[in-house]
Order: structure tokens, then sequence, then C-alpha cells
């Protein structure tokens, strides 16, 4: 594939104008179609038992197609294969017609599929009912089918989309399967990895069915916005490795702004974090009245007095403090919107969380004055209800949106770097550019766990990473350590883990 495309998602016209370029290039339909139920076929074989009953449920259109040749694969391959289709066959039109024709002349039948066929005694059941461009909300039969498919208890594996997924937003359409897997081809599409469609997918896998790289840049062409699936190709090439002659004061120093007593933990979880990913230095500063308490917590991380916006003025006369992070544990008011003010009219770069967003709720026209005045690198990472309540009253909670979208839109107001956080975590930069990441676990949602995040991403801007960059790699690591822990994990855990996801994560490059 050509640069930055490994990673690239596709939405639904974007993959149509893939096919429709391949196809005017001189490659058969009906060969592409033939690749992709082989490649349905080859997964089948690596989940069922050899020999295994196979249910395949054909829909009306060139998913179905998809079903037809998997189905006729499976069975010359000495499967059991019952296909079953929603409709009349005489009703399929195209290479789905072609499909069903050949099913048909190796003297396999066609039996219906309704709410009430047996689905039972099958060791795996292939949806190749609906694919991704879904036009409607399923209903009727069909959504009675669905509900069947899922109460079968029967493993499942998904053709293209499991059926009534919308494959841009990953939104359900009325009804939709819940798959074991599902494989889908060329690339993926937004709503493989939105919420609620990722939950829906299972593992996820791609095929290349022959396309090639001319057809693949048409529809790249489509997507006028750039959208990634999260992770290391995507920002290896500018993670910072010290050199042989660097130090502590080449690797950046990260400000972090501690709450006041009793509310100090969430700052120091941060300023750790920073400090574990690379940061050459990390000051914590705080409240006199929270001075000794952060003390009894602190060793290599630095600590300084500050009580008034006035103070922080002071202390950034000091070029070389260079990233801050305000927010966790903060406290929500004008007190801490003169601290961002402060911070971003001297040009720092930022990483605005928590106690901050919520200080500007409704005020995000405000806000994005604050990080153009200082031209400020500024990197934000809302989760919903911060997000909601920042951006109320802009187009960015605009309900017909899908959380892509949201984000991007956010972004763009700001002028900054938006991480929308969540099981589908969504990073977008001002330019549209935009990954959304699915390396994580569950047991990340934990207390103090994004003011680890948050710790991260300044770590990395201060050790000279671009903002959208440092956002992604951020949220990949944090991810990375939840899965290398696991069950028990709490936020601590996270900053112990970075020697050793950083450790492999270099190793891959």
């Amino acid at each position: 594939m050509p640069p930055m495309t490994t990673n690239r998602l596709l939405t639904v016209a974007a993959m149509r104008r893939v096919d429709e370029t391949a196809i005017a290039d001189g490659m058969p339909g009906y060969r592409l179609m033939q690749a992709a139920g082989a490649a349905v076929a080859e997964r089948v074989r690596a989940l069922a038992p050899s020999g295994g009953r196979i249910l395949i449920l054909c829909g009306p259109g060139n998913n179905g197609g998809d079903g037809f040749v998997a189905g006729r694969l499976l069975s010359r391959a000495g499967f059991g294969v019952v296909l079953r289709r929603m409709g009349e066959v005489a009703g399929l039109s195209g290479d789905a017609a072609l499909a069903a024709t050949d099913w048909v002349a190796a003297g396999q039948p066609v039996d219906p599929a309704g709410p009430g066929s047996d689905l039972s005694g099958f060791d795996l059941i292939v949806d190749a009912l609906f694919g991704a461009g879904l036009s409607r909300d399923i209903d009727g039969e069909a959504r009675a089918l669905i509900a069947a498919i899922d109460a079968s208890g029967t493993a499942v594996l998904a053709v293209d989309v499991p059926s009534g997924l919308d494959g841009d937003s990953g939104a359900v359409r009325g009804a939709a399967v819940t798959a074991t897997e599902t494989m889908t081809f060329v690339a993926l599409k937004p709503g493989h990895l939105l919420q609620p469609g990722r939950s829906l997918c299972g593992a996820l896998h791609i095929a290349d069915i022959g396309t090639g790289e001319a057809a693949l840049e048409a529809g790249l062409a489509v997507d006028s916005l750039a959208a990634f699936r999260n992770g290391p190709d995507l920002w290896i090439s500018a993670f910072p490795r010290p050199g042989a002659q660097g130090h502590k004061y080449t690797r950046g120093h990260v400000l972090v702004l501690s709450g006041p007593a009793f509310k100090t933990g969430a700052a120091r979880l941060a300023a750790r974090a920073a400090l574990r990913v690379g940061a050459g230095l990390v000051t914590v500063v705080a409240p006199s009245g929270a001075m000794a308490e952060n003390a009894t917590h602190l060793t290599a991380i630095m600590l300084r007095a500050c009580d008034s916006p006035d103070d922080l003025d002071d202390i950034l006369t000091d070029e070389r403090l260079d990233t801050v992070l305000i927010g966790p544990g903060l406290g929500i008011g004008e007190a801490t919107r003169d601290l961002v003010a402060v911070a971003a009219s001297a040009g720092r770069k930022l990483v605005l969380d928590a106690d901050a967003l919520t200080s500007f709720k409704g005020q995000a026209p405000l806000l994005a004055d604050h990080i153009a005045q200082g031209d400020s690198q500024a990197v934000l990472t809302p989760h919903e209800g911060e997000f909601a309540r920042l951006f109320a009253n802009t187009d960015a909670t605009d309900e017909g949106l899908n959380k892509l979208e949201r984000t991007r839109r956010a972004a763009a107001i700001l002028g900054g770097v938006v991480v929308l956080k969540g099981s589908d975590t969504v990073i977008a930069a001002p330019d549209g550019r935009a990954a959304i990441n699915d390396h994580g676990t569950p047991y990340l949602g934990t207390a103090g766990s994004g003011d680890v995040l948050g710790g991260l991403i300044a770590g990395l801007l201060a050790q000279g990473m671009p903002p959208f960059e440092a956002a992604c790699a951020g949220v990949w690591l944090h991810g990375d350590a939840g899965l290398r822990h696991g069950p028990g994990l709490i936020a601590e855990d996270i900053s112990e883990l970075m020697p050793a996801v950083l450790s492999g994560l270099l190793a891959l490059s």
C-alpha cells in the first residue's frame, strides 16, 4: 500500500470508489467477489472443525454474493454447508447473481432464511446478510432473524460488518448481529472501531482482494479528511529517542499544576507519568498549603509554590519550562481559567484535562482565544461529560454526528488536538486528521487513569513530539499498559509499566 495507508480507515463511500475504480481499470467485479468469498472461507476453516456444519445466511446484495462464493468453496472442501437466503434467488442481479448461479450449478440448494429458521446444530454461522452501506434501519423479518442469530449461542463470522451495523458511524441500524469475528476487505471502516460497532465486530480481520494501489488511491481521495486506526505506524517516526549526547535538559521540562491540600494526588499521578515516559524534568507547582503534602510523596519530581496566576506568570519566565499540564484535581472556576490563560499566553505547550475543561463550561470560544493568543500547541483530553460541558452550544455536540465527526469539529473550534476518551478514544487535530484507538482494555476504567494519560501526553510533548502524534502515542501507550496488566489494574500501575511498554514499542522499530 502507499505510505501511511496501512492503517487508514475508509468510509463506505471511499470503499465503493475503490471497487468501482478497480472494475473500471479492468478487474472483473465477480473476481473481486470471488476473492472476498475465498477470504471468508479461509477464515471459516480456521474457526470451525474440519467437516463441521456451517450455516451461511445470505442477503439481497453483494454481501450475500460473498456468502454464496464462500459456501461453494467450503462445500467443495468437505464442510457441511447449509445456505439460506432472504428473498428469492431470482431477485439477485450483477455479480451476486453470478455467485448464486455457480452455487446452484454445483447442485446446491438455497433454502429460505426466515425468522422461524432453525439455527441450531451448527458449528458456525456466516452472517452475509447486509454490508456496511446499509441505507435504512433493519425491521420486520430481517430484525427477527438477527435476534434469532444472537439467541442461538453459535459463533458468528460476519462478512464486511455485522449485519445492521453502520460502517461509517458504528451505530446500530435498528438491530445488529453480535459477531465473534468480522472479515472485511481492503481496509477497516470507522464503524469497525467506533462503539458500539467495535464491541459487535469481535476480532477484526482484513483481506486484500486484489483491488490494487490505484483503486485504493482513488478511494482515499474520496475521504477529504484522513482517519487512521491508532497504532505505532502512525507516529513511531516522531517518537523521541534520547541521543548519546542528550541530557535531562534536552528532553523537556513538564510543569504540572497541583490542586489544594487533600486534592493533590491527581497531579502527582500525571507528573510521574510524564517522568516515566521520558521527560527530562518534571515539576509539580502547588499552592503553599499543599507543599508539605506533595513533598511527602515526591522524590525525582521537583516542587514549587504557586498561589496565583501572577505566581505562575513569574515561574514561566523560565523558558525551559516548556510544557504545562493543567486540570487534574485543580478546582473549577475563574482561578483555573486564569491559570490556563497565563500558560497559553506564555506560548507553552499545553495539556488540559478535567477541571481545566469544566472551568470553561459553555465557553469553548474563550478557550480557543486563549490557545490562539499564545500560539500554543494544545492537547485537550475530555471524557464525554467534560466534552458535553465544554462544547455546549456548539455544533460539536450535534446529536446527528458520530464520535469521529464530533471530535473533529471540537478540534477545529479550539485550534488544538482533542482526545475524546472512551473505549473507542478518538484523537483529532484541527486540520481534520483523526485516529480511533482500539488498543486498550476496560480495566483502564479506574480512578486516576485519565490523569496518567494526561501526564504521558505532556511528557511526549516536552520531548518534541508534535501534538497530534504525541496524543496518539500517549493513548496507545496507556492502552498497552492496561493490556499488559489486566485485572486488578490501578492508576499507579500504568506509569510503573512504562519501562516494559517502551521497551516493547522500541523493539518494533
